[in-house]
């Protein structure tokens, strides 16, 4: 067992890796103040310094609708930073896991997005993503490429914490109801990469079985939602005396700054036969509110 590196250790997949992935290596974790990805000399400093078997990107610019104001700040962390913790990786002879994202799709097609679907992303934040994983790509290092979508968590900001606090503030909430996707629980994503992680480690030649399986996965619970039907389910298990009145509306109703494609359901099955099983949206979000 080597050493891994984890950026981003205060965000909501950062902060269940740094849980899930105990006794697989010694896990160096870190927040912004230790390894801020807008620096990349810091970064790659960082890298040199610890000497990393394995770096776990969680960490990213997320803020969509912010991301159209700051388009620069947005590649350099999200497009810019993942190339350099690659070709550091390469360098080391280590392995890169990143987290990529469902908006690198342009939201038209009928069915679940494979990962053998053309990219397309209608948004700065999307735009930023696909070139994390392109650099990624084009270093030639041994990774994987984790697209996950609708992520939630108990801590920070996410879908679920603000129904959470809308239903203590409002009456009424109107829900857009017409974009589909997978809520997806950060300690699924976390967990599912300790599994990978621990297969690795199994392995008799590990650097061949990195090589065998290095790649794009989608890494999303199993199933579909829209928002409206998201906030249903928080709804139906909160702890709260008085619950609002939730209605539908369509997303043209509620404008934003960046646009968000209309199907963001990706399909995991390639993950799934590859390394392991995924729970139904429906069953991690009624773990993570008990």
């Amino acid at each position: 067992m080597g050493r891994i590196l984890i950026s981003g250790r205060t965000g909501q997949v950062g902060y269940e890796l740094e849980r899930s992935l105990q006794g697989l290596g010694e896990v160096i974790a870190l927040d912004r103040s230790q390894m801020d990805l807008s620096n990349l000399q810091q970064v790659r400093d960082v890298i040199r310094r610890v000497k990393p078997t394995l770096i776990v990107n969680p960490a990213a610019y997320t803020a969509v609708d912010q991301a159209e104001r700051e388009p620069e700040l947005a590649l350099r962390i999200n497009g810019e930073a993942p190339g350099v913790m690659a070709e550091e990786a390469k360098k080391l002879g280590a392995t890169l896991i990143h987290y990529s994202t469902d908006y690198v799709f342009d939201g038209n097609k009928d069915s679940a997005y494979l990962e053998t679907d053309p990219t397309c992303p209608v948004n700065v934040y999307g735009s930023s993503k696909l070139a994390g994983e392109q650099a990624i790509q084009a270093t030639g290092v041994t990774h994987l490429i984790l697209r996950t979508s609708w992520v939630y968590s108990t801590h920070g900001k996410n879908f679920l914490l603000t129904m959470r606090r809308l239903a203590q503030e409002r009456d009424a909430l109107n829900i857009v109801s017409d974009q589909f996707g997978a809520p997806t629980w950060s300690r699924t994503i976390a967990d599912t990469t300790a599994h990978i992680v621990a297969q690795s480690l199994a392995a008799a030649d590990q650097q061949a079985w990195w090589d065998g399986h290095s790649g794009l996965y989608h890494l999303t619970a199993k199933g579909k939602t829209t928002w409206f039907g998201f906030a249903e389910a928080i709804m139906a298990h909160a702890s709260v005396t008085k619950k609002p009145q939730l209605t539908p509306i369509l997303a043209s109703e509620y404008p934003v700054p960046a646009q968000r494609p209309a199907n963001s359901v990706l399909s995991s099955q390639k993950l799934m036969e590859t390394f392991c099983g995924l729970p139904n949206w429906q069953d991690a979000l009624l773990l993570c509110q008990n």
